[in-house]
């Protein structure tokens, strides 16, 4: 079930050079299986939040991927973030990537889409064993040796 509270969130692409902010109004997210979003985000799936394109500011214009006849995705041509998806025309709506958001904690998946390309083996996996990143040492050894933390550890960037 949802949670209905309206609300201003921000994200952006992995670099900072394209930033965004839109209006949520629900935890309501979904996972896309489809192999145009396979292919685009080069995973099983994307998560998406699906919101009115006029609630969407970006700070500068993303560039756009033509990835159909009928479709783009806006995306970050210095680091290659995926941002998002929308129709080219029909619809007042678009997608955002989950993981673009800056706290993509608040999202929920409360459905799948384009389950014909669904990769099952990667639906369940609460029964695999876990490392946190911060637990792998040659990770934080490498971190560490660049004068950094891991990820994990340090502040979300802006």
């Amino acid at each position: 079930m949802s949670v209905n509270m309206s609300a201003r969130m921000t994200g952006g692409c992995a670099c900072g050079r394209i930033r965004f902010e839109a209006a949520i109004d629900s935890d309501e997210a979904y996972l896309c299986h489809c192999r145009m979003c396979q292919r685009a985000s080069g995973n099983v799936s994307l998560a998406m939040k699906n919101v009115p394109q006029a609630d969407v500011r970006w700070s500068k214009e993303p560039d756009w991927y033509r990835s159909s006849v009928i479709a783009q995705r806006p995306f970050c041509a210095a680091c290659g973030t995926s941002l998002g998806f929308r129709y080219d025309s029909d619809t007042d709506m678009m997608d955002l990537t989950v993981a673009a958001f800056d706290d993509p904690s608040r999202f929920k998946p409360t459905s799948h889409f384009g389950v014909e390309s669904i990769h099952e083996g990667w639906i369940d996996t609460k029964t695999l064993p876990r490392t946190r990143t911060t637990d792998y040492q040659k990770l934080v050894d490498r971190w560490t040796a660049a004068g950094e933390r891991p990820p994990e550890t340090s502040s979300p960037r802006p």
